[in-house]
């Protein structure tokens, strides 16, 4: 850009910042100028001291105003390379300087590309622009892996790809590169990424993100300007023990100009934090968004802040159910579990897809086509369950009334609606039908065993497991999303919700749990619980969690009468309700039930 215009952009933004920037300015350093303000401040590469973080971000009392002004800092225009150290401290996976605006449409700038270590030896990595046809991974020492696209992540908005790390690479290496089919042919091999020995340029500061660390990983921008940053590292998970707002500082930075803005955080609790939006200098285009906690270093961060690239602004009709939940590899249950909940009132579902390798895409868009309204949402972070569910009910507020957090092996059910001829909308309506000030509905689990089932019923869940646990073990609910809290606390099972507002327990529905299935389909659970926060099933913890199967062990080997375990009650309500309003064979794959604008439904063919 050239020197004119970055000038001519600062002049700008310092007017439009008006008392605020000459308050923030004055704020640190008193009368000084603009330019020795920022050398003092964003710059040094790795010597930014702690006391001057410490100062800048977090001042003493005795120097806060009321209320307390933003930090709004420009950085000079001419910059050295050392002088762009503050962006990079920002964000310390970026390749290059930070991006700059388009000279002629001012447009947003495009990020690199990031990527982030995973359990299990993969590497995340996010594109700004999605690969063209096959794509592959080529890492620093020459090797390469396939790239298993995800999908685009909800706030970052850049493409995500799963690579395996090859045997020989390490993981403290940078990033590999993200190649697409356009970029070689098959015939020829792709380009090799630099040796390994071969020195970095001192001016590269990128680096491989690892989970194992602090990372911002995603955000959501919220209708009134508020935006949520998912973060690892910050709190801890069950909301216990959380790092007080006023030790937590929201940083956003522009990098075509070096605008740099940090608030305190309104909201920590779990992997979310709550920030105010931005000043009006900053509001536009994409900017980098991390944070800061007890005066360190701000932390690595993939999140970023553009209001103008959101769907808050589309006019949508505000549904009165809605179902959020998250899945991986469950796509041959899928089906049934959409169909019976659209049949009975849920009119909007989430899929909240932890990285599925099986044919999930395929089954969304067939339930799509038959009339069905389903939204994936790629989130592959590892055991982020809860943060999930956070970012499924803060970022459909707007569009849906209630939300039901259950998962694909849960299904609502009522013994009343044995007597019920047809399936419609208005079964569920008639459980959310409750006084303005309840806030949140528990509905009972009961928990079905194999049933004598040897492998998956060929009629569905519903019609093949008919024997269960006499007693409910805990429960799921029904959420009016006007009601939880602005902390977004929640234990999966429920919402922590606003003062004012109360959580009943229902009799006129239940959950039938579909949990202790036949044992060629419950042994997959002894695999990383990739997207739970529980343990996996193979380390020797946690032996008496609900999550477990009672006495079962670590080792995925049969127990002897596994498939007559857990059978208390003989309970073939929902079999013969679903046979009489879907058809036999009603959760085979190849049952298909088409859905009129109604909701009207006809009944499934059923199995030879």
């Amino acid at each position: 850009m050239p020197s004119r215009r970055r000038r001519n952009r600062v002049c700008r933004v310092l007017s439009c910042a008006g008392a605020a920037s000459v308050g923030a300015l004055l704020f640190f350093s008193g009368a000084q100028t603009i330019a020795p303000l920022s050398s003092r401040i964003g710059l040094g590469g790795g010597t930014w001291p702690q006391a001057q973080l410490q100062e800048r971000l977090f001042p003493s009392p005795g120097m806060l105003l009321s209320p307390p002004p933003e930090t709004l800092i420009s950085l000079p225009r001419q910059t050295s390379e050392a002088d762009l150290s503050f962006a990079r401290r920002l964000l310390p996976n970026r390749r290059h300087s930070p991006p700059q605006l388009d000279e002629e449409h001012d447009q947003s700038p495009q990020f690199e590309e990031d990527a982030v270590l995973l359990p299990d030896r993969e590497v995340l990595v996010l594109s700004a622009n999605p690969a063209v046809g096959n794509a592959m991974c080529v890492f620093q020492g020459g090797e390469s892996s396939p790239a298993r696209a995800l999908g685009r992540l909800p706030g970052p908005g850049r493409h995500a790809y799963l690579c395996p790390l090859p045997d020989s690479e390490q993981p403290l290496q940078p990033p590999p590169l993200l190649l697409s089919s356009s970029s070689y042919s098959s015939s020829a091999a792709p380009p090799a990424a630099p040796p390994a020995t071969a020195p970095a340029p001192a001016a590269d500061f990128r680096k491989l993100l690892n989970w194992k660390d602090s990372l911002v990983f995603d955000s959501a921008l919220l209708q009134g300007g508020d935006l949520l940053l998912f973060a690892k590292g910050t709190n801890g998970r069950q909301g216990v023990i959380n790092t007080a707002t006023s030790n937590i500082q929201c940083i956003y930075n522009r990098g075509s100009d070096g605008m740099v803005a940090s608030f305190p955080a309104t909201t920590s609790a779990q992997q979310v934090i709550r920030c105010p939006p931005p000043p009006a200098p900053l509001n536009y285009g994409n900017l980098h968004v991390t944070v800061a906690l007890n005066g360190q270093e701000p932390i690595p961060s993939l999140a970023t802040y553009n209001p103008q690239n959101t769907g808050l602004s589309v006019t949508r009709e505000r549904k009165l159910i809605c179902a959020c939940t998250m899945v991986r590899n469950v796509a041959k249950f899928l089906p049934e579990w959409v169909r019976y909940h659209a049949a009975v009132g849920v009119e909007k579902f989430f899929l909240y897809d932890n990285a599925s390798e099986d044919d999930l895409a395929d089954q969304v868009s067939s339930l799509n086509s038959a009339g069905i309204d389903i939204s994936t949402v790629a989130w592959p972070w590892t055991k982020t369950q809860e943060a999930g569910l956070s970012h499924c009910a803060a970022s459909n507020q707007p569009f849906c009334q209630w939300m039901a957090f259950i998962d694909v092996d849960e299904f609502i059910f009522s013994p009343n609606w044995n007597k019920v001829e047809k399936p419609s909308k208005s079964l569920l309506e008639s459980v959310v039908s409750v006084d303005p000030e309840v806030g949140q509905i528990f509905l009972p689990c009961y928990d079905f065993g194999p049933s004598g089932q040897t492998a998956h019923p060929q009629e569905g869940v519903c019609q093949g497991y008919t024997c269960r646990l006499m007693r409910a073990e805990r429960h799921k609910s029904l959420v009016r999303l006007d009601a939880v809290a602005d902390s977004l606390v929640n234990s999966v099972h429920h919402f922590t919700l606003k003062p004012g507002f109360q959580k009943v327990w229902t009799t006129l529905a239940r959950i039938n749990h579909y949990k202790f299935q036949a044992w060629t389909e419950f042994k997959s659970k002894f695999k990383r619980r990739v997207s739970a926060f529980v343990a996996d099933w193979t380390d020797p913890v946690n032996l008496q969690s609900h999550d477990r199967a009672p006495g079962l062990g670590v080792d995925p080997v049969e127990p002897v009468g596994w498939a007559e375990s857990f059978c208390e009650l003989k309970d073939k309500t929902m079999k013969e309700l679903s046979e009489r309003w879907f058809g036999i064979g009603f959760g085979g794959r190849g049952a298909i039930t088409k859905f009129n604008s109604n909701g009207d439904i006809a009944p499934s063919p059923s199995l030879p």
